[in-house]
């Protein structure tokens, strides 16, 4: 018997999937607890439709976070930070710090701080490359660079 999963089962598939199981196991278990329906001409096409939304879905977030990487890659991010003679810096720069320039420069009110993979804290002036994970499972590597206040 061919069943729409409307949940993932584990061992079965993934939801939106048509998948071939015993009859009794569709008519005993997957129907009842609703994790799946009958696979019928009207339940196909509309998985199918639902399907062909989501990657339309999926595509413009892309699109978006692709657009947002390219901005971000355009020019480096510069902050200002407090440092000592030699160029190590009083404190570190945290993932805070970077959200906060990286969503001024993308002119967002806030960016996720868990977003951003840092190697090592930033601790001394000059270049450094920070991860930058953006919608659409687009990842970018922005240029910062850490100057001395005055």
């Amino acid at each position: 018997m061919e069943v729409l999963l409307k949940q993932d089962v584990k061992g079965i598939g993934k939801a939106g999937e048509i998948k071939k199981v015993a009859e009794g196991y569709a008519r005993n278990y997957l129907i009842p607890k609703g994790l799946a329906v009958p696979a019928t001409e009207e339940v196909i096409k509309a998985a199918k439709a639902n399907r062909e939304a989501a990657d339309r879905r999926a595509a413009k977030k892309r699109e978006r976070g692709e657009a947002m990487a390219a901005r971000l890659q355009a020019q480096p991010l510069r902050l200002k930070v407090k440092a000592g003679q030699s160029g190590k810096l009083y404190g570190s720069v945290t993932t805070k710090d970077l959200a906060e320039v990286i969503a001024a420069a993308l002119g967002v009110p806030q960016f996720d701080k868990r977003n951003i993979r840092l190697k090592r804290p930033l601790r001394d002036l000059g270049d450094h490359e920070i991860e930058v994970r953006l919608p659409g499972k687009v990842t970018a590597t922005v240029h910062v660079q850490l100057e001395a206040e005055d």
